[in-house]
């Protein structure tokens, strides 16, 4: 009897000497309480996803998180793209994966390399469709990231799985400022380009047809169609960086370099009766011709991202002085 008591307070010193390390035999951070994180500034392109003593590691070139609705495809080559997977002896923190000097402790139990597959992300925009004028704006873009026959070298010999999800990565966005308070301008060279702006960003008719605008009084409004890949009537929305746009910016025969342009939203093709419509209204007080700009129903798009325009939105006035 003295002898098996003695085997059993063995076993039980083992089993409290038990050191925390970390058995793993499958991966799973599919709870969707388990967020993807990055580290900020996103400056070395790591998304993660951490459990109590476990973590999922994904590293990216620069610039592969793309904010724009499409499927990008990467190839897994534990180089450029990395896929890690690690277990520790302790509690891990996002200050044991972005940190400068990593902290001492967890150590690193186990890992896992992702030697082969692919990095499949799936992107959409998030899009806040609230405002009561017509208008939608984007809020930032969600990032369903897959990974597709992907073999982990793990310690027991590699291991395939035909379908891994890491899971959604959401990124935020900024939408252009169109709220203009100057008054509509117009270029007196060959481009008769039409403008109104603010400090970051411009509203631009390209080619404007010349039969919007006239200096006679209108009874009912001028409309015409605006033609994304036309000669006339041409609607571009752009941001800048860089610089403070001001008046001195525009109507130039070479582009100055600074402010420097960000993105440029293209207007679609307009519809008659419907969308993409330019309505020009004309008024004239002591010979000073007011003509009103009104873009009806006007979507904006960059590659495959769009947002809408207020169903009215008021460009702003152009004043022609007629001697």
């Amino acid at each position: 009897m003295k002898k098996y008591a003695s085997l059993l307070l063995f076993a039980l010193l083992l089993n409290g000497c038990d050191d925390g390390d970390l058995t793993v035999d499958t991966i799973d951070f599919s709870n969707e309480s388990i967020k993807a994180q990055t580290c900020d500034p996103l400056t070395n392109k790591l998304i993660y996803k951490l459990k109590p003593q476990e973590s999922l590691l994904l590293q990216l070139p620069d610039n592969k998180i793309i904010n724009d609705p499409s499927v990008y495809s990467y190839d897994i080559d534990n180089s450029l793209y990395r896929v890690v997977y690690r277990a520790y002896d302790g509690t891990v923190a996002t200050a044991n994966i972005c940190g400068t000097i990593p902290p001492k402790t967890p150590n690193i139990t186990e890992e896992w390399l992702g030697t082969a597959g692919k990095i499949e992300i799936t992107t959409t925009q998030n899009t806040d469709l609230t405002a009561t004028d017509g208008s939608t704006k984007i809020i930032g873009y969600n990032h369903t990231i897959v990974f597709r026959n992907i073999t982990f070298a793990k310690p027991a010999g590699d291991q395939v799985e035909a379908e891994y999800v890491f899971g959604d990565f959401a990124t935020t966005y900024t939408s252009p400022n169109t709220a203009f308070t100057n008054p509509v301008q117009q270029c007196t060279n060959t481009s008769k380009q039409v403008y109104n702006f603010n400090a970051s960003s411009a509203l631009t008719i390209d080619n404007i047809d010349p039969a919007l605008i006239v200096n006679e009084i209108t009874t009912t409004p001028r409309t015409g169609l605006i033609n994304a890949n036309g000669t006339t009537n041409k609607v571009l929305l752009r941001t800048y960086i860089n610089g403070t746009l001001t008046q001195s910016y525009f109507c130039n025969t070479t582009i100055p370099s600074s402010p420097s342009v960000s993105e440029t939203w293209i207007a679609q093709d307009g519809l008659a009766g419907e969308s993409g419509i330019i309505e020009v209204t004309t008024t004239n007080v002591n010979k000073v011709f007011t003509h009103t700009i009104v873009l009806k129903s006007v979507t904006l798009q960059k590659d495959h991202s769009t947002f809408r325009l207020p169903t009215n939105y008021v460009l702003g006035n152009l004043e022609v002085v007629v001697p």
